[in-house]
């Protein structure tokens, strides 16, 4: 077996997703330069701002079903290596990598359980493995939180990528829809917060089920 594992990695090379340097699948120097956020931040969806905020122009007259979103990094182009390769290559390992980032970054929630943004069933299956999921049970394991299957999808999704921002929320309305009955403070985790729609709307689906606060967490967000 151990002979068998040699073998692979001389024909097949471990190398950084981000930098392409061999060795790791995150090089260290790469690790230590993901733009991790820091405050001032709005109070509601997280965004970096410049004194805090209770509601910022982003989240500002919208109707939004958590009480706080946070990321621990933002979404830049090694970022979106990053998620990339963890979502699209199968590169499970990554998670590992992303929980500890996020568990440096984000301070732990205030709820009793964890849960996570649910897979679109066709998606899932070409990857192999379902991100958000795996993210929640690594943070699980480190904040000593148990992990639950609160939501479901309703219908088959369409992809959120290129969306615009109106359209990204019509598109997951009513998107998602109760799975279980949620405890009362739940957290949400998924791998990236983008206009925070997809967010909303599964948040959504976990206060029809019982929740009545729910906090978001990823590991990246889009600045704007």
């Amino acid at each position: 077996m151990w002979c068998d594992v040699k073998i692979l990695e001389f024909l097949l090379p471990t190398r950084c997703v981000v930098c392409g340097a061999g060795g790791e699948q995150l090089c260290a120097s790469c690790r230590e330069r993901l733009p991790r956020l820091k405050p001032p931040f709005c109070a509601r969806c997280g965004a970096p701002t410049a004194w805090p905020v209770a509601r910022c122009r982003e989240c500002s007259g919208r109707r939004l079903a958590f009480v706080s979103a946070r990321a621990a990094v933002a979404y830049d182009d090694d970022v979106r290596r990053l998620v990339r390769a963890w979502k699209e290559r199968g590169l499970r390992r990554l998670a590992t990598e992303v929980a500890e980032v996020v568990t440096a970054v984000v301070p732990a929630p205030s709820v009793v359980a964890l849960t996570f943004v649910p897979p679109d069933r066709a998606r899932s299956l070409e990857r192999g493995h379902h991100p958000a999921e795996r993210l929640a049970r690594e943070l699980g394991d480190r904040w000593a939180l148990p992990v639950l299957s609160l939501a479901r999808r309703t219908s088959p999704a369409r992809r959120q990528r290129g969306l615009a921002l109106a359209d990204r929320r019509r598109n997951v309305a009513g998107a998602f829809a109760p799975a279980a009955e949620s405890p009362r403070k739940i957290a949400l985790v998924d791998d990236v917060y983008t206009s925070g729609a997809t967010a909303a709307a599964a948040a959504s689906s976990l206060r029809k089920g019982g929740a009545r606060r729910v906090e978001i967490v990823t590991f990246a967000r889009v600045v704007r």
